[in-house]
């Protein structure tokens, strides 16, 4: 479906543009608002406080997915909320459906925090269907932070070193909303401060 992704600026964009416009899976327009609703009426607006970016690129993901633990809701009181590694990731006694949900779960977190892809590898047959399902972009192995974090933007100096690619006319409409004013305050906030994520054209998280 055509649809307009106003905010109060796209980054990599022209000044002045703050607006994507995506038809089904692609970006077909980046600019001001109401030129691109102008030329495309008929087109659904979907407006965010804050800056568009492109997605961000989770290098850490293997460690995240096959090394962490991500507990079930329903599991808070026995194991908490945070990953589980090391001593307490042992003592699960982890099997394949056990990994594969909690790798469903990491990468609904990843989405949270405005990711649209992820560096493999991935060893785990079922931590690789999970990933395969989610949709999310998967690079090829490269270089991993030292310390894995659900927050890409964590480990990069710049909030532009973790952007899976540029936002282009004719390119896959991945892309972030962060309700923050600049760049400064989204390396302050972190990629906590993500209120929505499209992959692929898709809403596929939107904070409530």
């Amino acid at each position: 479906m055509l649809t307009v992704h106003a905010a109060d600026a796209v980054i990599g964009a022209p000044d002045g543009a703050d607006s994507v416009a995506v038809d089904g899976g692609t970006v077909v327009a980046i600019g001001r608002y109401a030129e691109l609703t102008a030329a495309r009426p008929q087109a659904r607006v979907r407006r965010w406080s804050g800056l568009i970016t492109p997605g961000l690129l989770n290098a850490a993901a293997p460690a995240l997915l096959e090394a962490a633990y991500h507990p079930d809701p329903r599991e808070a009181d026995e194991h908490g909320t945070e990953p589980l590694t090391g001593d307490a990731l042992t003592a699960l006694g982890m099997d394949d459906a056990r990994w594969g949900a909690s790798a469903r779960r990491g990468l609904q977190r990843m989405l949270r925090h405005g990711t649209t892809a992820v560096r493999g590898p991935f060893t785990r047959p079922a931590v690789r269907t999970a990933v395969a399902r989610s949709g999310l972009r998967v690079h090829a192995p490269g270089p991993a932070p030292e310390a894995a974090s659900l927050d890409p933007l964590a480990s990069v100096p710049e909030p532009g070193d973790a952007f899976a690619a540029a936002l282009t006319v004719g390119g896959p409409a991945d892309l972030a909303v962060f309700g923050v004013p600049d760049l400064a305050a989204l390396r302050t906030e972190g990629a906590g401060s993500c209120t929505a994520t499209v992959l692929g054209g898709r809403l596929v998280f939107r904070r409530s």
